[in-house]
């Protein structure tokens, strides 16, 4: 939408500016995508488990910092890369500052999800991982093998990719969620905060995959489903 020169936008009009500025992030910024798929998974999480006002209001907060973060940082890279068509130390330092910007927010919004989720999820979940932490570790390492062996018979049938490399699904991922849920299940303390660094780890490795260009994001979700499922179902029949 165009404004005529020496005229200032109206209001509704201005409202449009706004919002395909959010379109146009969001449209070009894989981060920004992120960001708005974890605020809603928050979001409907903090709905289901009935957080208090106050802890909504500290969940609001935080993911409106971490967006607006974000949103700052695609401005200023914006026009840095405008101004300048050469290397500049000052413009590589200025789009750094900015991404350190968006960092400490995340890290931030994280803390206070830890903080609103932690107590509640551990106690929702603590009967069903008493009943599994009782699971003997050799149950671990064959849920790790029992994955491999269906991710190399899945490619197999694909005819895509070598076992750990390429193809549907993606090996590394199905191995990492494979150990991050069976470290979720036999832990007995510490329980929530290590199986979420645990977790994190997994979404490190599985991004790796996709920022290589060696797995599509569908190939490291579906390889993320099958590692975390097939480690489920086989510590619930035997334990």
């Amino acid at each position: 939408m165009a404004v005529r020169p020496g005229r200032a936008p109206s209001l509704l009009e201005s409202f449009n500016f706004a919002f395909e500025g959010i379109i146009h992030v969001l449209r070009t910024q894989r981060n920004m995508r992120v960001h708005f798929l974890a605020a809603a998974g928050v979001l409907i999480a903090a709905v289901s488990i009935g957080v208090e006002r106050l802890e909504l209001v500290a969940l609001l907060i935080s993911i409106a910092f971490v967006l607006i973060a974000e949103m700052i940082n695609t401005a200023i890279e914006g026009a840095i890369d405008v101004s300048t068509t050469s290397f500049d130390p000052n413009a590589k330092l200025a789009k750094d500052i900015a991404a350190g910007a968006v960092l400490i927010a995340t890290v931030t919004a994280v803390g206070v999800g830890y903080l609103v989720f932690s107590e509640r999820l551990a106690d929702r979940s603590s009967r069903l991982l008493e009943r599994l932490a009782d699971a003997p570790a050799e149950l671990t390492l064959i849920a790790l093998v029992l994955t491999i062996i269906v991710v190399i018979a899945l490619k197999a049938l694909t005819h895509r990719g070598t076992p750990l490399r390429g193809g549907l699904p993606s090996g590394h991922a199905a191995i990492a969620f494979a150990g991050w849920m069976a470290i979720t299940l036999i832990l007995e303390q510490q329980r929530f905060l290590v199986s979420s660094v645990a977790f994190i780890l997994a979404l490190l490795v599985a991004q790796t995959r996709v920022e290589s260009g060696i797995h599509s994001p569908v190939e490291v979700l579906y390889g993320a489903l099958l590692g975390a499922l097939t480690t489920l179902v086989l510590f619930q029949l035997f334990v």
